[in-house]
């Protein structure tokens, strides 16, 4: 996993394993973190069938780092069901970005800390 670096300054506001829904597709396994900045997610493993394929057959590679600023987020809402809690980050030019925390887990303080 590479390391998630702050800027000089920069407040870290919460750190969460997610698993990431982006806007092309695919399902990313990860560290979420909010910062007073920006969104970063560090992606570990590609959990999608097409990911999960590609790892078996040892064609897998680093995914790397996704930052988006907050002057980019446009909104943020929260989407319950009795099978997923997920954070809707949408952007400025439209684009959405899922955060996925499953079943059991709440995402009331990831929102929280992606509206702060």
């Amino acid at each position: 996993m590479a390391k998630l670096e702050l800027e000089p300054g920069e407040e870290n506001l919460g750190k969460w394993t997610m698993n990431y829904l982006p806007p092309g597709g695919g399902r990313y396994t990860g560290k979420l973190v909010v910062t007073d900045r920006r969104l970063l997610f560090d992606a570990k493993f590609d959990t999608s069938l097409g990911g999960v394929i590609d790892q078996l057959m040892n064609r897998y590679g680093d995914n790397g780092v996704l930052s988006i600023p907050k002057s980019e987020i446009s909104s943020v809402k929260k989407k319950s069901s009795l099978t997923k809690k997920q954070a809707i980050v949408t952007l400025t030019d439209g684009q959405e970005h899922v955060f996925d925390y499953g079943a059991l887990m709440s995402v009331d303080k990831v929102v929280a800390a992606l509206q702060r």
